[in-house]
């Protein structure tokens, strides 16, 4: 069956082709395995919650009829502004326009979120554009932008609320322009397109512009919502679509609702944040999370930008997804929020997740995944720009910048063939890293750091879990130990200014490029001569060995303008005389890399990279090797050429001193 939806209908109908619905919400009511609902251009301000599931083979599709013309939101128009005084105009609205949730009394708030600074879930937007929320209508008035936000000439146009009985109240700062004239609109409902309950598995959402939701802050042990997202399902497919405007979160691929592990710490304190984490994912086995239930979603092709929170957010939910082809950017950069669940891509437990072909730049993080990214693949993406203007102080509660976070894990995770041009590359506070084949313009930070706390003058470490492998149960908790990372046939250039040489890898802003933070590792020959019982046959006195640092494999680098080297790596080629330089360049969207290394690298070559040679994670004991089991043969570059025997470092198979295109523009 074939829904049709028209929002410029002459009245509502029954679906059919001559009498369309008009609210996307009617063909979601009655929608079944197999049928497809297509929406015409327009402008739905609703909010879709689909109630029936489809099936693998029958999944149920929503297709916008003319790409990105369909777009659904959460905003309503604010019409009758009235001038106060200078540039601040004023606009009151019944407050039972938002039901039970009020945006406007809604504070932005919950674990894991640091800003000082009372934040509403609501907002305004001119233009498109959100506008930024002041603390006092004084505030408001004066007009001036915050000093703390990456897009000055955003910040400039200021909104404050009051409630005034049975109305809010919207003041806002349009900096000489007429609110009448210009497109005003304000935050409304909470979620664009989201099952209110579980289990509604395999739908596809094709095409459509998803802007503009009062979205709440989604912290991992908490229900996390978006302006999209599969709720607690499986199979989703979110393809073509652009989303742009949440208060909090873009995607959700996260959390169901769990009333006893819900912002725990922040309604009860008594238990520390990391255990409440543990608890939570305990929980999730009880809540079904297991490979047949949930996961399984691909998200692709899809312009994501202009978020609070994150871009893309999901605790658990995202298992066995891919994250492919899609632009994101300018999430969490006007540092109006805070806190630790924040980047272009944010998840915890991203267990066999693949993270593929993605141009994610000006965000505060590229990818952050948190615990548990086992089996999970960062590949072949660009990342730039991750990191605060030049004279932009970090915000209160704001987190520090990178392009790839990987958080206390015990791995196997995959990091290779991509570009990271940020000033901070990599953040691994973890263990079970592979670094294979990338360009790096940024540092190394958290080694050997970022875990464990002291805490009454003792050390508490955080146990984080481990699965059995490519599933979800869990096989066991363990601490950090640090290392057993492969760095292998990697570019590293010092490009960036080092402002601070006092920094060391140990600190999350650390820019110094290269591989000597790893020294302090010990080879694997060094590492298993421990475990040698002929040598000491007394179980006891293996403890020491047990809690030490793993080893490091560190091979086929190129460094270049004084990257810094790991000092017992023996193939590798440290070129101190040439000038290497890195250069984006952006035409219309598409953006190409100009370089000279292919001259500096010379003769130098590396090998082909297996997941036979790279061995096994230490604690989950599994192969860096793809979801299904099969091995991986790094044989294809960034762009998915051919490497020949004769292998060079980096993320191309060939170098080349041409400007090479590497991102498209993304075309909906």
């Amino acid at each position: 069956m074939i829904y049709y939806v028209d929002a410029n209908a002459f009245r509502d109908g029954d679906g059919s082709i001559n009498r369309p619905f008009k609210c996307i919400g009617a063909a979601a009511n009655i929608a079944q395995s197999g049928d497809e609902v297509v929406v015409k251009p327009g402008i739905y301000r609703e909010y879709v919650a689909p109630r029936n599931a489809g099936t693998c083979e029958a999944p149920i599709v929503y297709r916008s009829e003319t790409p990105l013309a369909a777009v659904i939101t959460g905003a309503e128009e604010a019409k009758n502004w009235k001038k106060v005084k200078g540039n601040l105009w004023k606009t009151t609205v019944k407050n039972s326009i938002f039901g039970d949730y009020n945006p406007y009394t809604t504070r932005v708030y919950g674990d894991w979120y640091f800003a000082p600074i009372v934040r509403h879930t609501g907002a305004v937007f001119i233009n498109n554009s959100m506008m930024f929320e002041t603390t006092s209508l004084a505030e408001c008035q004066k007009g001036k932008p915050d000093p703390l936000a990456w897009d000055q000439e955003a910040a400039k146009y200021l909104w404050y609320t009051e409630q005034d009985g049975d109305e809010t109240v919207l003041y806002g700062n349009f900096q000489g322009l007429d609110p009448n004239k210009e497109n005003v609109e304000f935050l409304v409902r909470r979620n664009c397109f989201m099952p209110e309950g579980n289990g509604i598995n395999y739908i596809t959402v094709s095409g459509f512009t998803i802007c503009k939701a009062a979205t709440t802050w989604a912290p991992p042990a908490a229900y996390q919502d978006g302006m999209i997202g599969p709720h607690w399902s499986k199979g989703w497919i979110i393809e073509d679509c652009e989303i742009y405007g949440s208060k909090c979160c873009g995607i959700s691929l996260g959390k169901y609702l769990d009333p006893e592990n819900d912002m725990y710490f922040t309604k009860r304190h008594v238990k520390s944040p990391t255990q409440m984490e543990r608890d939570a994912v305990c929980r999730g086995q009880y809540h079904g999370w297991l490979k047949e239930n949930i996961g399984h979603h691909l998200i692709r092709r899809c312009h994501v930008h202009h978020c609070e929170q994150t871009g893309i957010v999901g605790r658990m939910g995202a298992v066995f997804s891919t994250i492919e082809d899609c632009e994101i950017h300018d999430v969490c950069t006007s540092q109006q929020l805070g806190g630790a669940e924040t980047a272009g891509i944010k998840l915890h437990a991203a267990i066999d997740v693949t993270i593929r072909r993605n141009h994610i730049h000006h965000s505060i993080m590229g990818v952050w995944l948190d615990w548990q990214a086992q089996g999970a693949r960062v590949s072949q993406n660009l990342m730039h720009d991750n990191t605060r203007p030049d004279g932009v102080q970090q915000g209160p509660g704001a987190m520090f910048n990178t392009d790839v976070f990987i958080e206390v894990g015990h791995g196997p995770t995959l990091i290779d063939n991509n570009i990271l041009l940020s000033p901070v590359a990599i953040t691994i506070p973890s263990e079970g890293i592979a670094v294979l084949h990338n360009l790096i313009l940024g540092g190394f930070s958290l080694i050997n750091s970022g875990v464990d706390s002291i805490i009454n003058g003792q050390r508490e470490p955080r146990y984080t879990p481990y699965h059995i492998r490519h599933r979800t149960e869990v096989a066991g908790f363990m601490t950090i130990l640090h290392g057993d990372d492969r760095i292998y046939n990697n570019i590293f250039v010092q490009q960036h200014k080092i402002d601070d040489k006092k920094k060391t890898a140990a600190d999350a802003d650390y820019k110094t490029v290269g591989t000597a933070p790893f020294d302090i590792f010990p080879t694997y020959e060094e590492w298993a001569d421990q475990f040698d019982l002929e040598k000491d046959p007394d179980m006891g006195h293996l403890a020491e060995a047990h809690f030490g640092h793993l080893p490091v494999w560190v091979d086929g680098n190129a460094y270049f303008n004084g990257a810094t080297v790991y000092k017992k790596e023996k193939n590798k080629l440290v070129d101190k005389k040439s000038k290497v330089t890195i250069e984006l360049k952006e035409k219309d969207g598409d953006y190409y890399l100009k370089t000279n290394y292919d001259k500096a690298l010379k003769d130098f070559s590396c090998g082909i990279l297996s997941t036979e040679c790279l061995g096994v994670a230490f604690e989950p004991e599994q192969k860096f090797e793809n979801p299904d089991g099969t091995p991986i043969t790094f044989d294809r570059d960034l762009l998915g050429n051919h490497r020949s025997s004769e292998t060079i470092p980096g993320p191309l198979s060939t170098a080349s001193s041409k400007e090479v295109l590497i991102w498209e523009r993304l075309v909906l």
